[in-house]
């Protein structure tokens, strides 16, 4: 999971200042939930030039004053990251650039599931380097070629959107862009299922020349338009592309065969709860999930004999659910856990070490609200069930006499494979357990899932335009077909715990090696992440993407009409 971002500013004088890159950095900060590995940002300046910082690391750490004022320019692309293929070096932070043809610069979303197939077009038949293992690199290249297939020296928008129309041809899996092609303008697109967020917000403009305008953003979630001012959001519809110029934008849909189907889990858990996606308030979802789980933690608990005397939440995303839960059941709410806010989402964590240690350091038990007490926790998911295991061995420390675990949503039993860095199934608390074996292993006295059409009438219920969801984590029905033992059985190798421990350990001292001696330089195409490190490495200020003799960087619109 990740989150993108685009802005393109109406004043054509922001082209010599940094004021792109300050918006951006402070809507990047608003994504920082969708993903704490990598941040990134390329701005465009004068005479198409290429301006880069990109690191990992939060947000707060990646970008520095000093460096956001080397950014300039009146567009720009940002990203934040944690890797769903790949590996968490430099590198592969985001976004992603090519020198040919006409300088692009990319931001991915998502997760192909063909990119075997199309890392061997690439490399046999269009002889385009790959530089690292992740599929947004792959998907970049893919747009290049299709581009450079134009052959043209100067292209226009049919060009472009042509070349967008091929790439969702032949890619295949879950995917939300956004782009910037040097000096002309950006360019974003989504997949044909809509599995993968994203929206397009105006904000009207004056510029220091006084004319008026409009300035464009793209992004993720709602909620960065509500933060820098822009307003009439809406989502960008699945298969549709756009491109937008200081001139215009124009929008275009070049795939319509294929289901719509959001995926459920962002509802659940990654979206913030102040966003709107695909017309249904996250806020409300959550409120309506919180009804839900009331109902089934009823049916259960009576038939269970079980009383409950609190209610407490699990910080921070199962809040609004579990305050409607106990408003429904008519038992008191209340704030259990103290959160220390400066440690990252815990499933997404490497190790099962670190995750348990993370758990402690993130929450702390108050016994006043436990002792004595039969206890509902609620959660918004149980994924390998490490936190709740914790969780529930520190509600018992401090004297609660039973612990019901209650999940917003059901159990979790297969890998998501579309841009969430589920665990391999084996490391699933749910995979091949039975409820009961699952309130073993983790400790609880009961464990309360959600039911699946109980989430689905949850969200759907607040855009009935919307058929079904992706919810193949629950059932193991994969809404872009493609999906089969193999490739399933490639993604388990890939993601368990050994094969992650395995490639950290030999990977990333190799990259940090390179960037001690290389400084800013490296590869192109897509591995160029040295560029313009942040302060908390080696003084390194952010610098302009210059080209050799035989790039194309810094193109203006001579290339484009």
């Amino acid at each position: 999971m990740c989150g993108i971002l685009g802005l393109l500013l109406h004043d054509p004088l922001a082209t010599q200042t940094s004021a792109a890159a300050t918006e951006i950095v402070e809507g990047l900060s608003m994504l920082q939930h969708r993903g704490q590995d990598a941040a990134g940002v390329v701005t465009c300046g004068s005479g198409g030039r290429f301006y880069q910082v990109k690191a990992n690391g939060m947000v707060r750490d990646v970008f520095d004053p000093k460096g956001i004022q080397g950014l300039k320019g009146w567009m720009g692309v940002g990203h934040v990251r944690y890797p769903t293929a790949g590996s968490s070096a430099h590198s592969e932070a985001q976004p992603f650039y090519v020198n040919a043809p006409y300088g692009i610069v990319f931001a991915h979303n998502g997760n192909l599931i063909n990119t075997s197939e199309l890392r061997q077009y690439l490399d046999a038949e269009a002889h385009r380097h790959i530089n690292t293992d992740s599929d947004s690199e792959i998907f970049l290249n893919m747009l290049a070629d299709n581009l450079q297939k134009t052959g043209k020296f100067r292209i226009n928008e049919e060009d472009i959107f042509t070349a967008i129309g091929d790439l969702m041809t032949s890619a295949k899996g879950a995917y939300a862009c956004t782009g910037m092609l040097a000096g002309f303008g950006l360019i974003g697109f989504r997949d044909p299922n809509g599995i993968r967020p994203m929206g397009l917000a105006t904000r009207k403009s004056k510029a220091a020349n006084g004319s008026e305008g409009l300035d464009y953003l793209i992004a993720s979630e709602s909620v960065v338009a509500d933060a820098l001012g822009f307003t009439n959001w809406e989502d960008i519809k699945p298969g549709e592309a756009i491109i937008i110029t200081r001139n215009k934008i124009t929008r275009r849909q070049l795939v319509a065969s294929a289901p719509f189907a959001p995926d459920i889990f962002e509802y659940v858990y990654f979206a913030r709860p102040d966003s709107t996606m695909d017309g249904i308030s996250i806020y409300r979802s959550r409120m309506a999930m919180g009804d839900a789980l009331a109902e089934e933690a009823k049916r259960q608990l009576t038939a269970a004999g079980i009383e409950i005397d609190v209610v407490i939440p699990v910080p921070d995303t199962s809040r609004v659910a579990a305050l409607q839960l106990a408003q429904h059941l008519g038992i008191p709410y209340r704030e259990g856990f103290v959160k220390n806010r400066y440690v990252g989402r815990t499933f997404i964590m490497p190790g099962q070490t670190m995750r348990r240690k993370n758990v402690r350091r993130k929450l702390n038990a108050m016994p006043l609200e436990f002792a004595g007490k039969n206890v509902m926790l609620v959660d918004d998911s149980i994924v390998r069930g490490t936190t709740s295991k914790e969780i529930i061995q520190m509600a018992k420390d401090v004297g609660a006499k039973k612990v019901i675990m209650a999940s917003c949503a059901p159990p979790i039993r297969f890998s998501n494979v579309y841009g969430i860095d589920m665990p391999s199934k084996d490391e699933l608390v749910a995979h091949g357990r039975t409820t009961e074996e699952i309130a073993s292993h983790i400790g609880a006295d009961l464990v309360i899932f959600q039911t699946l059409p109980d989430l689905i009438d949850s969200c759907r219920q607040l855009n009935t335009a919307i058929g079904q969801f992706d919810c193949s984590v629950f059932t193991g029905e994969y809404v872009t077909g493609g999906v089969n033992d193999a490739y399933l059985e490639h993604i388990q190798k890939l993601r368990n715990d050994k094969a992650k421990d395995k490639k950290e350990s030999t990977f990333q001292p190799e990259m940090e090696q390179e960037e001690k001696s290389n400084g800013c330089s490296g590869p192109m195409n897509g591995a160029d992440a040295l560029i313009g490190l942040p302060n908390h490495s080696p003084k390194i200020t952010p610098k302009e993407m210059t080209a050799g003799p035989n790039d194309e960087v810094g193109l203006h619109n001579s290339r484009f009409n």
